[in-house]
């Protein structure tokens, strides 16, 4: 019973490990997605302004600030912190949205920063469906040292 228990709680650390190192590469290439984005405008401005328009700098100085908190809070959960953990599911499911609803406004934005923004509902999809999956594995862990325990 005990090798069973110990068994469980190594693999379920296992897939906690995965699952993170699978939010830290994402959130580098949301970061990658973010700086390039405010490249391609910088760039766009200059050669082809009618792409580079207010609503598409907007857009691109908020997600580059997210830029700037998800790392912040994928280090913190990376530590074990709940709450940073909590932050990354919270985060990813707000950029999810806002960036579906941003995509879907017609005339908005130009259609380059349209499926940019898709890239980035997709890979925030992905980020929240993978801390979600931590959260349950580390209460998983938690609880089996509990029954582990007794």
């Amino acid at each position: 019973m005990v090798n069973r228990v110990e068994r469980d709680e190594r693999e379920s650390a296992s897939l906690v490990s995965l699952s993170l190192a699978g939010v830290k590469r994402l959130v580098a290439a949301y970061v990658v997605v973010a700086l390039g984005t405010l490249v391609a405008l910088a760039v766009l401005s200059t050669t082809a302004p009618h792409l580079a328009t207010d609503e598409a700098w907007g857009h691109a100085v908020i997600v580059a600030m997210f830029a700037i908190v998800l790392p912040l809070r994928t280090r913190a959960a990376l530590k074990g912190s709940p709450t940073g953990l909590r932050a990354l599911t919270i985060i990813g499911c707000v950029l999810l949205v806002v960036n579906l609803v941003e995509a879907a406004l017609p005339g908005a934005f130009p259609a380059w920063m349209r499926v940019e923004m898709l890239v980035i509902a997709a890979m925030m999809l992905l980020l929240a469906a993978l801390s979600v999956r931590v959260r349950r594995n580390r209460q998983s862990v938690a609880d089996d040292r509990i029954n582990g325990s007794q």
